[in-house]
């Protein structure tokens, strides 16, 4: 098992329950490939260093976790097509 953060990038206009409900969908997908979450570091809403689809703001946050190296790639595939999620980014950290 290796070591990963994400990082993922919410919409602004979201409401609580909406961004709970996405966040706990991330989550849902970690474990459901085999994950486990070891921390989330909910940042709250920031300023983005650029605008993305003329969005000048986001809802950050940071989960570490374990799993296996196929996993980032599911991953992905899957972050890609939500329509809530403006950008995530997941990294190997070494151990």
């Amino acid at each position: 098992m290796n070591k990963y953060e994400m990082a993922v990038v919410l919409r602004p206009d979201l409401d609580e329950e909406t961004k709970a409900a996405e966040s706990q969908k991330v989550l849902d997908l970690i474990t459901r490939f085999g994950g486990t979450i070891e921390k989330i570091d909910d940042w709250g809403k920031r300023r983005l260093a650029y605008e993305i689809k003329k969005v000048n703001e986001g809802f950050f946050s940071f989960i570490s976790f374990d799993a296996e190296p196929s996993v980032p790639a599911e991953l992905e595939s899957r972050m890609r097509i939500m329509e809530n999620v403006l950008r995530y980014l997941i990294i190997r950290k070494d151990a």
